[in-house]
């Protein structure tokens, strides 16, 4: 996909409209400079070169802002619609999947790739008036003299030559560049989430710093130098050219054959007028580089999550059927292949059923595959084998997205959102300050039209928060991973003992991974991970 494809295919009627209106603009230009140059070569002064003067100036400014505008808008829509599909495809994507590209990779696509793009959004405009000037004043110099217009023909296809044999070695460079920037996002997650580590231990600091991040920020700009450097070589000799060409006409051509003086001064101004927008193609083309690496990297992005995603539909459900009567795991398997590891880590065979009004506790040492099962339970992880029943129905990649909808969950790495969006919608904010009250929380959060005033809290208060969103969901099926290993004693104690009994006693079916072994008699049962194995405690 290039960047004229990705216009098309937002509306290639407004891009036909502004492509005319904008080729209007260059005439009217060509139109000024006869007009100029009519006038230099006529002593005297008429009323019609003066109002050709006027239209052709307010027929320029008018069709100039209108294409602007027509293109702008066009492309703005475009980017939008480009945020819009790759962040549908992302959350579209399997989680797995996600979490092979890496945060840093999305990230910068989201970020780098599309800004590449939004920058080259403001260059268009420009470009397509003054292509069509360029076209308009080439016209002009043809009916002023052919032989002549042939010689700048070749001066221009000579110069356009030369520069695309240097353009396609400064777009690697680019494309180097935007392979380090990649890692330079990486390296700017580890600062925002590894602070507290780097703060603590000099010697990994200085390493991080003048190692890791300068090498590859060093890099990624001296890519990005020498790439721009080329094309700015290139441009300055395409200009050269004009000039020589200029030159030719104005002092070498009249000595073979008589140009008359009209002719020899619309050459010259034509030509060097220009200059301008030729200087400002030239310019721009670097810039459309950089949109290209961008779009291929977003394609590469787009192809990579289409080829993983599956189409699955939201079945919905009448109150009555909100209700987990049983939910079966048979002989699922899972299996991590870790580049860094020779033999891959496999969570299964397992076999588990869990049911309404049941209280299952999980229960594992690090690295046992707690997380991973929580993540096959709530539909995030398809099965690789085995298979997966809700309700006596097979979990399949067709129904997927409506068999998550019957979990709430809090991840232990869960992600806490200022608003309650959907969920806020259905509650009033008295009933969400009654369970503030009941989480110990009304005195540090308020809660307005479902937005929380702050979620900058301790973890424990967070996840507090966390639980409330949980409650509102009120779905059939509640899994809490680690939930409490970062509250206080006394607000474990009324999880363990107030929370989970109440939700049991709503019919909900509970599924808590935990540590705190002095709960456990609180469990209907645990089930315990030994490196991917279950066992029935």
């Amino acid at each position: 996909m290039n960047l004229m494809s990705l216009l098309l295919r937002s509306s290639w009627k407004t891009l036909a409209l502004a492509a005319f209106i904008g080729l209007l603009s260059g005439v009217s230009t060509a139109g000024l400079i006869v007009t100029i140059n009519t006038q230099v070569n006529h002593s005297s002064l008429t009323t019609t070169l003066i109002w050709s003067f006027i239209g052709l100036c307010f027929l320029r400014l008018l069709t100039n802002i209108i294409s602007k505008y027509l293109l702008i808008n066009l492309a703005e829509k475009a980017i939008l619609e480009l945020r819009l599909i790759l962040s549908e495809k992302i959350l579209a994507a399997p989680l797995y999947h996600l979490e092979r590209l890496g945060k840093h990779r999305i990230l910068a696509t989201l970020t780098d790739d599309v800004v590449a793009i939004s920058k080259t959004v403001y260059v268009i405009p420009t470009l397509c008036i003054d292509i069509a000037i360029v076209v308009s004043c080439l016209f002009y110099l043809f009916w002023l003299s052919p032989i002549v217009f042939i010689l700048v023909v070749i001066s221009l296809f000579l110069g356009i030559f030369s520069y695309q044999q240097v353009a396609h070695k400064a777009t690697l460079f680019f494309t180097l560049a935007r392979q380090q920037e990649d890692r330079l996002f990486n390296h700017f997650r580890s600062i925002t989430e590894g602070t507290k580590e780097l703060k603590l231990h000099y010697q990994r600091r200085q390493t991080f710093l003048k190692k890791e991040l300068k090498e590859t920020a060093q890099l990624c700009r001296r890519k990005n130098v020498v790439g721009t450097t080329i094309f700015a070589a290139a441009a300055s000799w395409g200009n050269i050219l004009f000039f020589v060409v200029v030159g030719l006409v104005i002092f070498a051509f009249p000595n073979f054959k008589a140009i008359p003086t009209n002719v020899l001064s619309g050459y010259a101004l034509t030509i060097l007028y220009l200059l301008s927008p030729l200087d400002y193609i030239m310019s721009a083309i670097p810039t459309f580089s950089k949109a290209t690496v961008a779009l291929e990297n977003i394609d590469s992005l787009k192809l990579s999550l289409s080829n993983h995603s599956h189409e699955s539909n939201l079945i919905s459900w009448d109150e009555a059927d909100n209700l987990c009567k049983r939910l079966e795991l048979l002989g699922v398997t899972h299996t991590y292949h870790q580049d860094y590891e020779d033999t891959p880590f496999t969570l299964g065979p397992i076999d588990l059923t869990f049911s309404d009004g049941e209280i299952v506790f999980i229960v594992g040492g690090n690295g046992s595959g707690k997380s991973t099962l929580v993540k096959l339970i709530t539909g995030l992880y398809l099965p690789e084998s085995g298979k997966i029943y809700l309700n006596g129905k097979l979990v399949t990649t067709e129904n997927q997205e409506w068999f998550r909808q019957y979990f709430s969950v809090v991840f232990s790495d869960f992600y806490l959102f200022d608003k309650f969006l959907s969920v806020g919608e259905n509650f009033a904010d008295k009933q969400i300050y009654d369970y503030l009250v009941k989480l110990k929380l009304e005195k540090k959060v308020q809660v307005k039209n479902g937005l929380l005033s702050t979620t900058s809290l301790s973890q424990g208060q967070r996840k507090r928060l966390a639980l409330l969103t949980a409650y509102l969901e009120d779905r059939p099926i509640y899994v809490f991973d680690e939930w409490a290993s970062d509250q206080d004693p006394e607000f474990k104690k009324i999880f363990y003992m107030q929370l989970l009994p109440e939700l049991k006693n709503k019919g909900k079916t509970v599924i808590v991974v935990s540590h705190d072994d002095q709960y456990f008699y609180l469990s209907d049962r645990i089930v315990k991970l030994d490196y991917g194995k279950v066992n029935n405690v």
